[in-house]
C-alpha cells in the first residue's frame, strides 16, 4: 500500500470521533514495530521523525528514506510526519521528500513572527498537498524550553489558524513532554473550548504522561492526533534490559533489538486500539 496522506487519516478520525495514534521513530526498529502494530490492529498510524531524531542520525535523508520505505511497503494505512521542526528549512526538505505532513514549531517565537514563518511553510506545503501542523501555547517540559503551566488561549488559537492556514494545531492543555510517569492532568474543559474555537484537528503532545482513561476522555472532548514517544521508548529499553539480563553472553545486537521491537509493537497496538475506542459508545 502507498503512503497514506495525514490529512485523510485526520479527517477519517474526526468523522469517526476516534483518536489517531502518532508515534515517534528513533531508528529503523521502531518504524518496523509501529507498522507491525498498525497491521495487527487494522488501524492507521502516523510515524513521526523529530528534529532531535534527525540530529541523532546526522541528517534527515537517511532515516527519512528508511521510514518512508517501511511505511510504503506496509499493508496498513501509514503516514509519515516531521515532528517539532524548529528549523523551517528542515520542514521544507521533508515536504520535498514526500512526507504527508510536517510540524513547524515556532512556539518560542513572538506571535507575529510565528505566524509569518508558519505561513512560509504552509505555502510551500500547499504545492504538494502536504498538511502543516503548528503549535501555540507552549507544551511543557521539552528541554526546559517551555513552562508546564502555559495553556493555549482559544481566541488566540482561532486567530493563529486563520492567519496561517495550518491544517492541525498542537495545543497546551496540561500535558508535558518526556514524562516517565502517567500523572498529567489535561484540562477537558479547555479542550472542548478549543475544539469549538478552532476549525482544524487538535493535537496532544506529551501524551506519555497522561493515563489511558484521561486520553480517551480527551479524545472525546476534541483531541484528534495523539503523540506518544517517551512511553514507547521506555517499553523498548525495558525489553532490551530484560533480554540482556536473561542472555548475558549474547553478542548479536539483532537478538536484543528484536526484543525491543516486539515490545514496542505490542504496546503501540494497545494504544491504537485504546485511541480507537474513544469513538465507541461508552454505554453500549
Amino acid at each position: 500500500m502507498t503512503l497514506a496522506p495525514t490529512r485523510r487519516l485526520l479527517d477519517e478520525a474526526v468523522a469517526a470521533r476516534r483518536g489517531l495514534g502518532a508515534f515517534n521513530v528513533l531508528h529503523l526498529e521502531t518504524a518496523e514495530a509501529l507498522v507491525a502494530a498498525a497491521e495487527q490492529t487494522g488501524l492507521p498510524v502516523v510515524l513521526q521523525l523529530s528534529e532531535n531524531c534527525v540530529k541523532f542520525h546526522g541528517g534527515l535523508d537517511p532515516i527519512a528514506r528508511a521510514t518512508l520505505a517501511v511505511a510504503d511497503t506496509s499493508s496498513a494505512q501509514v503516514a509519515v510526519h516531521l515532528d517539532h521542526a524548529e528549523d523551517p528549512d528542515l520542514a521544507l526538505r521533508a515536504i520535498d521528500l514526500g512526507f504527508g505532513s510536517v510540524m513547524y514549531d515556532g512556539a518560542k517565537l513572538p506571535f507575529e513572527q510565528n505566524v509569518a514563518t508558519t505561513r512560509r511553510v504552509v505555502a510551500h506545503a500547499a504545492t504538494s498537498g502536504v498538511l502543516v501542523e503548528a503549535e501555540l501555547g507552549e507544551i511543557g517540559g521539552k528541554d526546559g524550553a517551555h513552562a508546564p503551566g502555559v495553556r493555549t488561549d482559544p481566541d488566540e488559537a482561532a486567530r493563529f489558524v486563520d492567519e496561517t492556514g495550518v491544517g492541525a494545531l498542537a495545543v497546551a492543555v496540561g500535558s508535558s513532554h518526556a514524562m516517565t510517569e502517567r500523572v498529567a492532568a489535561i484540562d477537558l474543559g479547555l479542550i472542548a473550548r478549543l475544539r469549538s474555537a478552532v476549525p482544524v484537528p487538535l493535537v496532544l503532545h506529551g501524551s506519555s504522561g497522561v493515563a489511558d482513561d484521561l486520553l480517551v476522555e480527551g479524545i472525546r472532548s476534541g483531541l484528534v492526533k495523539v503523540n506518544v514517544s517517551t512511553h514507547l521508548n521506555a517499553q523498548f529499553t525495558r525489553a532490551i534490559r530484560a533480554s540482556l539480563d536473561a542472555n548475558p553472553a549474547v553478542v548479536d545486537s539483532r537478538t536484543y533489538l528484536a526484543a525491543g521491537r516486539d515490545a514496542v509493537a505490542l504496546e503501540a497496538a494497545r494504544l491504537l486500539e485504546l485511541f480507537g475506542s474513544a469513538g465507541k459508545d461508552p454505554n453500549g
